[in-house]
């Protein structure tokens, strides 16, 4: 049947027939070089530290992104019946949770990775605390970075699981929502050709009626209340129990 199925995708490009392999999106756009070095250094190391002193078992649900995964630290009472390991870090970008991926995915063997990542990318970044300022990235560009985060994925860990959550509306970055709906667009048609990626869709529950952000903001505009998270995580619970046909390998 698996040779069947592969012989008829050769033959028809758009028939349709999706297999367990990973698929080579061939509309990806090449990445680009990337603003500047990868900034966070500390924090990584930091993660190696925590780990020498107490590695977390494999096979666990592993939290991956910028500082919105970072900030939940509600994980292990959202997903009581999920060993979990939250590696977000700063106000990390798509290219840096690549730049970084070798440190903070493969050395835990995840059953599964619950990807973030991307709203950082697109908005223009002011210089701070010594850093240059970058600005902000197209949808292309950041799409390409998460195209290349599922490659690393592949190479490193086969056909483990990764669930993407939508790049999140916000007040401070409402003027910029349709740069995040066209990143999101172009992950979650890849989501429907691969069966190790699922799109996960947190944009309607986060709007009001009037299709404006609801009041689930700290100051900054940006990142979210405990009532935020308490949104997500019944989604982001119910995407994880209906699961993925492709399993990562020795879980």
């Amino acid at each position: 049947m698996r040779i069947a199925c592969a012989a008829l995708a050769a033959a028809v490009a758009l028939a349709g027939c999706k297999t367990t392999e990973p698929a080579i999106d061939v509309g990806a756009p090449a990445q680009t070089p990337a603003p500047t070095a990868p900034r966070f250094d500390t924090a990584i190391a930091d993660f190696e530290k925590a780990d020498k002193a107490a590695m977390p078992p494999k096979c666990a649900t592993l939290f991956v992104g910028s500082s919105t995964v970072r900030r939940w630290t509600s994980l292990k009472e959202d997903f009581p019946t999920r060993t979990v390991i939250n590696r977000g870090f700063g106000g990390s970008t798509a290219w840096e949770v690549d730049a970084y991926f070798n440190r903070i995915a493969p050395p835990y063997h995840p059953k599964e990775i619950v990807y973030y990542a991307g709203d950082n990318d697109l908005s223009d970044v002011p210089a701070r605390n010594g850093q240059p300022a970058i600005a902000g990235r197209s949808p292309d560009a950041v799409y390409a970075d998460f195209a290349h985060f599922m490659a690393l994925k592949d190479k490193a860990l086969g056909t483990t699981p990764v669930y993407y959550i939508s790049v999140k509306p916000s007040k401070l970055r409402w003027a910029i929502q349709d740069k995040m709906t066209a990143v999101n667009t172009k992950v979650k048609a890849l989501a429907d050709k691969r069966d190790d990626l699922v799109y996960i869709d947190v944009v309607p529950v986060m709007l009001k009626a009037d299709g404006t952000p609801k009041d689930i903001f700290v100051e900054d505009n940006l990142h979210m209340t405990p009532e935020g998270y308490k949104l997500w995580a019944p989604i982001v619970n119910k995407a994880l129990d209906a699961g993925q046909k492709a399993k990562a390998p020795g879980c």
